[in-house]
């Protein structure tokens, strides 16, 4: 299935979840949000929640700085 992770198109497994499509771009364990089509997923549930064709996906990563 193809889905849109931050702005790029990526053909990906179907039944792939929030977790697995996080895990691809980063290996942060905190500091990271997902929205899956503009509707932000908990934590909890990266697990469970399965995307689905043509899904948005948007990984945001905190970073510290001045």
């Amino acid at each position: 299935m193809i889905v849109v992770i931050n702005g790029s198109t990526h053909e990906v497994a179907d039944g792939m979840t929030v977790a697995q499509a996080v895990h691809t771009l980063t290996s942060a364990t905190t500091g990271v949000a997902v929205a899956v089509n503009d509707e932000v997923v908990t934590r909890s549930t990266w697990e469970t929640t399965a995307l689905r064709d043509r899904d948005r996906v948007e990984v945001l990563t905190a970073v510290q700085g001045g």
